[in-house]
Order: structure tokens, then sequence, then C-alpha cells
């Protein structure tokens, strides 16, 4: 939600520039007393810049739609831009997406779908959804469950993030992650040996696996991959060629489920 409203905010700033030059273009066509003369341009260029200037204050705060329009516009646009790359990376990408070895799976390992979030331990969205994910995964006996480490909220969601995977050496990463989602308060370093020792970890090893760089590296490409994709906060998901961004509800996440189904179904059967 930050993310968002730091990116809003950019886009204000980037705009204005840009407003002030289409205001100036909106005035000159709409203001009544440039309607009239072809000699409409020679008096705007050769009009002091001080009062060109204040006429399209004036013009703005009579207006202020125009700014507003501006802003959505560009926004919108963007949006789209983004979307149309998340896209694209999401098919040239889609190996590393929902097939890489270092990501753990859930659900049916040969599932005909793949429910790939990302996530990060710390993130409330993320563990308010841990329980949809599971009622999901439940429901569905072909479903796959792919989880990508995506370690954005500090230090401890790193530790966590690096605990999490060197489980996963020990075959006990879905248990670990499910006590993690399931953790009552922030998810530091004590918190996350404390439920390794609950579980019956090997907590020497757990530590000296943290520590390999194959570790950090399979997070740094988790991080890399949702940039990509345009996913700038948790959870995000990838479900066959759809990404949502965003916590979600059962109903949503079961009917884009169904949705990748039916073309994967169809796409099959051509």
């Amino acid at each position: 939600m930050m993310e968002r409203r730091h990116r809003s905010s950019l886009v204000v700033g980037a705009v204005l520039g840009l407003v002030l030059i289409a205001a100036g273009a909106a005035w000159y066509v709409l203001d009544p007393g440039f309607r009239a003369g072809r000699e409409a341009p020679l008096i705007a260029a050769n009009m002091p810049q001080d009062e060109f200037e204040q006429r399209i204050r004036d013009y703005l705060l009579a207006n202020p739609e125009v700014i507003i329009a501006a802003v959505q516009g560009l926004e919108a646009r963007r949006r789209q831009a983004d979307e149309s790359e998340a896209e694209a990376v999401l098919r040239t990408r889609a190996e590393e997406v929902f097939r890489d070895p270092d990501s753990p799976v859930g659900g049916n390992p040969q599932g005909d779908i793949s429910l790939v979030e990302f996530f990060d331990y710390n993130c409330p969205y993320c563990r308010q959804v841990a329980p949809v994910m599971a009622e999901a995964e439940a429901a569905d006996p072909e479903l796959r469950v792919v989880y990508k480490e995506f370690p954005i909220l500090g230090p401890g969601s790193t530790y966590a993030a690096k605990a999490a995977l060197a489980a996963h050496r020990q075959g006990r990463y879905l248990e670990f992650h499910k006590a993690l989602m399931q953790f009552k308060g922030a998810v530091d370093e004590s918190a996350v040996l404390r439920v390794a020792h609950e579980i019956g970890l090997d907590i020497d090893r757990l530590k000296a696996e943290m520590d390999d760089p194959a570790i950090q590296g399979a997070i740094d490409r988790n991080l890399q991959l949702a940039q990509a994709l345009r996913i700038n906060g948790t959870p995000g998901f990838v479900i066959g060629d759809q990404i949502l961004r965003g916590a979600t509800d059962l109903e949503t996440l079961q009917a884009r489920i169904a949705e990748s189904r039916a073309r994967r179904q169809e796409g099959a059967s051509k």
C-alpha cells in the first residue's frame, strides 16, 4: 500500500510540467479571448513570459479538472504499459515463474494449474490470505501451489525467507511456512528460531544452510522476477497468464483458477 501511495505522488509530480503545457494549449483553444482571430498565435508568442504563465495559472484555477484528467490519463496509460510489459515477461519467463526448482511446491505437484504466490512473512495481508490459499488448495485436488519467498519488509523478513528455504532442504518447508504465517507478532530472528525449534527442525543445520549463497541467490531471483512482473507489494499471485496484486478472497481466486483451467483445456483441444 505504501508503495502505491509513493508511486502515485511520483506520478503527480512528473505530470505537473506536462499539465502546464497541456493547459496552455487548452487555454489557447478554449479561452473565448483566443477563439476569434488568426492573430492568436502571434499574441501568445509575443506575450511576456510572466503574463503567459499567469494566464495559465488562472485557467488551471478556474478549470482544475484539467489537472485531474491529465493525471488520471497518464496513470491509466502507465498502468496499461506496465500490464503489457508484465504479460510479456510472464510469457517469456514462464519456466522461471512456474517451474523454478528452488521454489517449494505444495498442493498437487503434478496438478494441471499452478497458483504462484509472492509473499512476505511479516505482511499482514499475506497472513490474512493464507487461510484462503489453504481452502483453495483443499477444495481443488488438481491445484499446484508454488511458493515464492519475497522478503521486502526488512531484515526479519529476509531472515525468515532464508530459514524457510533452508527448512525446505530438511523436507519441512510447508510445515514451517504454515507455522510462520500463523505466528502472532513480528517475525524476526528470535521468532524464526523459536518456530523452527517448536516444529523440530535441526537448528544447527538450518543456520548453516541459511548461509549458503544459493539460498540468497534464489531470493534475489524472486525479487528480480517480481519486479519484472510489476509485483511491487505483497501478496502477489500468478495463475496461468493472469497476475493478481494484493490480497484476494476465495471466490476471486477460484474464479481465476477456473478461467485459467478452461483456457488450458481449450488450448489442449485444438
